[in-house]
């Protein structure tokens, strides 16, 4: 019960029941990524008069974190490239580092020194600064 009520609320776990049903009657999938999100546009490619273009969208696997995307499917999504990368055997370049989550409000977050979280010491002041004093 609890899984369909967060399938009928919540988009942040998934895709609603209205997206799934939305993707049923008017989209194509057009492939899959690595992390298993899943690429749509509409049926037969026919342009949204709305848009004046394929409208184009993407079902996350586990929550929705729109970074994930890679490099090659986020170029087909905002239409740089007409051709998906399924369908052009793309590679990533060496530079191309895999996704790592963002860890902003985690345990795993990065904190400089002198952070509260990090034990609240500054380091001293090496010389290079001089504190203003009114006068």
């Amino acid at each position: 019960m609890k899984q369909i009520l967060l399938a009928i609320f919540t988009w942040w776990h998934g895709a609603t029941v209205g997206t799934l049903f939305h993707t049923w009657r008017k989209g194509d999938l057009v492939g899959q990524d690595e992390a298993g999100n899943r690429y749509y546009q509409t049926k037969n490619g026919a342009v949204d008069p709305a848009l004046g273009l394929v409208r184009r969208w993407v079902i996350y696997k586990g929550d929705a974190e729109p970074s994930r995307i890679p490099p090659g499917w986020y170029g087909w999504m905002h239409h740089k490239l007409d051709v998906p990368p399924i369908n052009e055997n793309y590679t990533a370049y060496d530079w191309e580092l895999p996704h790592k989550a963002n860890a902003t409000g985690t345990v795993d977050a990065w904190r400089p020194q002198g952070s509260i979280l990090k034990g609240g010491r500054r380091p001293k002041v090496t010389g290079d600064y001089t504190p203003w004093t009114p006068k």
